[in-house]
């Protein structure tokens, strides 16, 4: 009771800022964010259905007016839409074989969805790969399959883990990636023809 007594405008004050950061965030959520939300993913739309078409640098540039996936994900920044726009964008660069922009790109990429998350950093390893650097490359698709369980994507990037680190003549490192894929994914695709992958490399060790 007397630390009340003696503390009271304090608490007060401290209680009274408390809601009225609650109040600034609620109104920074609802009448800023929101409608960024709503127009980033009007703005996305067309972009995505250029992506579609493999209209790739339309997608990437814009076109007719409309947004491409650089100008959303930089007009958009901090929205959900804006995030994915970098993951677009960088598929994009990588197909069209611009391979520092990809990185780039997909480097500002985040997200909670696990294919999504493999995939992303898979395709940095991927653009590494391009770029003549397996290293960098092989340290990406490592990460890749680390990040998750899917039964499609990861799979997929510990054979391509795997035949890198057979051209840095690692075999051994090699023979690890296709083993995972045996003993933990063995009725995915890669796991059908994984035996000869693990006899070739034992083969070499």
């Amino acid at each position: 009771e007397r630390f009340f007594e003696e503390n009271g405008k304090t608490i007060t004050a401290v209680f009274i800022g408390i809601l009225i950061g609650v109040g600034i965030y609620f109104a920074y959520a609802i009448f800023y964010q929101q409608p960024r939300e709503l127009e980033a993913q009007e703005e996305i739309y067309y972009a995505e259905s250029l992506f579609a078409k493999d209209s790739l640098q339309s997608a990437v540039d814009g076109i007719n007016g409309h947004l491409g996936f650089l100008d959303i994900a930089a007009n958009y920044s901090g929205t959900k839409a804006g995030n994915m726009a970098n993951y677009y964008a960088g598929i994009s660069y990588l197909n069209l074989g611009q391979y520092e922009n990809a990185i780039k790109l997909l480097d500002e990429f985040s997200t909670t969805d696990p294919v999504l998350a493999v995939e992303s950093i898979g395709a940095i390893g991927d653009a590494f790969l391009e770029l003549d650097q397996p290293s960098e490359a092989l340290d990406y698709y490592k990460k890749a399959a680390g990040m998750s369980n899917n039964g499609l994507a990861v799979p997929f990037y510990l054979l391509k883990a795997g035949l890198v680190a057979e051209m840095q003549g690692d075999y051994d490192q090699a023979v690890e990636f296709y083993t995972r894929i045996k003993k933990d994914y063995k009725d995915s695709k890669q796991g059908a023809d994984i035996e000869k992958y693990i006899a070739y490399a034992k083969a070499q060790q």
